[in-house]
């Protein structure tokens, strides 16, 4: 378990006791009723550093099942109205319609490499543990044996949402902020953003216009500055 929330959920059952205790004692109404509140401040962290893991995992998993070409496994992780968006590809909208976007990227063969590393999360559930946003950097290793060989990162602005305590993503979106020939490197070999799948058309056209590196694009933030409270603009 979660060093984090092993802590607080001692602490939450030490608060437990102490309300027990003290309610068949002579303490005040207004005593009993301060330990109730931390206690339930207790349990409502306990239950958002729950949330904060299953999310980090739900994502860290969709990585490994992208990196493998296990598709169907992926598309088994968004909820059944979520969408996906990557790169200059498009939209596409329904768990249906994201499970053939995926297998239209093809299967992992011979020579073939696809890693796609979920690093550097930054997640906030919402008050009522039922909707979460995130952000995350994918770094990419791309290429087939004798024809390229590619890297590149994308930052992900996402959605989660918990069905019945269990979390699945809403919305995947990954802005790709460069693309590049692994041997020539970003000062020589970008690559453009990547556009339509030739053998697939999404529902809709991407939400946000932008271009790859050497383009410079800011994928926008889902929060503001944590000190200043300053907000960016999207």
């Amino acid at each position: 378990m979660n060093k984090t929330i092993l802590a607080i959920l001692v602490i939450a059952i030490a608060a437990i006791g102490a309300v027990w205790f003290i309610s068949s004692g002579d303490e005040t109404a207004e005593e009993v009723a301060a330990l109730r509140s931390q206690v339930d401040t207790l349990q409502q962290q306990a239950q958002a550093a729950n949330d904060y893991v299953a999310i980090a995992n739900l994502q860290a998993i969709y990585g490994f099942y992208v990196d493998k070409a296990r598709w169907d496994d992926a598309a088994d992780l968004f909820a059944d109205d979520a969408t996906l968006e990557i790169a200059g590809r498009g939209l596409f909208a329904g768990q249906d319609r994201i499970r053939e976007y995926l297998h239209a990227l093809g299967d992992l063969s011979y020579g073939t490499l696809f890693n796609h590393m979920q690093l550097q999360p930054v997640i906030h559930v919402a008050p009522d543990g039922q909707s979460a946003k995130a952000r995350w950097r994918s770094f990419m290793q791309v290429g087939h044996l004798g024809e390229e060989a590619r890297w590149g990162e994308a930052t992900y602005e996402n959605e989660y949402v918990n069905e019945a305590g269990l979390w699945k993503i809403k919305k995947l979106h990954s802005f790709i902020t460069f693309y590049v020939e692994f041997d020539q490197g970003w000062n020589k070999g970008a690559v453009a953003l990547p556009k339509h799948l030739d053998n697939l058309e999404p529902d809709a056209e991407a939400t946000v216009k932008y271009g790859a590196f050497p383009d410079v694009f800011v994928p926008p933030y889902h929060y503001p500055n944590p000190v200043s409270g300053r907000k960016y603009a999207k």
